[in-house]
């Protein structure tokens, strides 16, 4: 039959699973004759068709790579994490909006009608960390301004900073051959000196290197007390209680020479300035700063136009014509009946 007879023609192929190999391209004589047979017969079965790849597997987003992160956590151990850690994502976040900013900003301002347009890129050096400053700004420079002393000064200037005297009798004792500098005997008060640097003596007695700090007081002056230093019941003596603490507060520092700016009468109260600084007594007191100073003046009897007429005409002092800047009539006061006038000068 034509069932045996195939059984008889495949049986040499189904021996031989090389020869079937080998003779696979001349196979469809065999197909036919299957064909005509049952499966049954043969018992042969196909595997199932590999299932067709899905949109994702073709490049789709659940196909990236999974790209390992090894960061380092708060104890300082690495770990492994399948994202960015929050600091590259926020860096890259920043980076991003900082370009788009400065994309921004050139598009407002534009290149110039006729410069070349370049592109240059700037490798940026991170600046090294600075510890932040023991003081404020505020005291740094009121330290180089005041304190410091960059360059060398005169010498009777030197002097009178250091407390010996008034500059004038500083003066006058390098005059009479009673300071030394550096060994030598100094008779010119212009002689620039380095106090850190130069060895000063003043009759004998060596000159700290140390000067002390310039002192600004404001002192409301009580009645019967006068301006000039050396005096018992003077300004100065108000500020002998904070003097006699200076060795606890500034050890090797030589004691202030404190003086007012400006005077005062014995009966006239009211604000006066103490310091040691020469070149702000100067400064504030002389016309040309234009610092005005105001007086209120009690008056025994009556006071009448020409009386104020006659008060800003001014008076002659030490050949110098002085004009008060303002003279006005104040309100009576309860507790007294005399005329007050504000006269305000330069």
């Amino acid at each position: 039959t034509a069932a045996a007879a195939a059984a008889i023609t495949i049986h040499p192929f189904l021996s031989r699973p090389a020869s079937v190999l080998r003779c696979g391209r001349r196979v469809p004589p065999l197909l036919l004759l299957r064909a005509t047979s049952s499966a049954s017969d043969f018992n042969i079965t196909f595997a199932e068709p590999a299932p067709a790849p899905s949109k994702a597997s073709r490049g789709g987003p659940s196909a990236q790579p999974l790209v390992p992160w090894i960061a380092r956590g708060a104890d300082g151990k690495p770990s492994l994490h399948t994202s960015p850690p929050p600091d590259v994502l926020q860096a890259v976040a920043a980076a991003e909006a900082e370009a788009k900013r400065a994309a921004k900003r050139g598009q407002r301002q534009g290149p110039a009608a006729d410069a070349p347009v370049a592109s240059v890129r700037v490798k940026e050096k991170k600046a090294a960390p600075t510890a932040p400053p023991k003081f404020s700004k505020a005291a740094r420079r009121f330290y180089n301004e005041n304190i410091k002393e960059h360059e060398p000064q005169r010498l009777a200037k030197v002097l009178a900073a250091a407390g010996v005297a008034s500059r004038r009798t500083c003066e006058e004792l390098i005059f009479q051959g009673k300071v030394t500098v550096n060994g030598s005997v100094c008779t010119a008060p212009q002689t620039k000196v380095d106090i850190s640097k130069d060895s000063i003596y003043v009759n004998g007695n060596r000159i700290s290197k140390k000067l002390p700090p310039k002192l600004y007081f404001a002192v409301n002056k009580p009645k019967g007390y006068i301006c000039s230093s050396g005096e018992e019941k003077s300004v100065i003596s108000l500020l002998d209680d904070y003097l006699k603490g200076w060795n606890k507060l500034q050890p090797g520092v030589p004691k202030p020479r404190l003086f007012t700016v400006g005077r005062l009468d014995v009966a006239t109260t009211g604000l006066i300035i103490v310091t040691n600084d020469g070149e702000f007594a100067q400064k504030v007191s002389h016309p040309s700063s234009n610092i005005t100073k105001e007086y209120v003046v009690t008056i025994d009897g009556a006071v009448h136009k020409k009386h104020l007429v006659a008060i800003s005409g001014g008076t002659v002092i030490d050949g110098v014509k002085v004009v008060p800047d303002l003279v006005e009539p104040l309100d009576a006061q309860a507790d007294t009946k005399r005329t007050r006038l504000k006269i305000v000068v330069y």
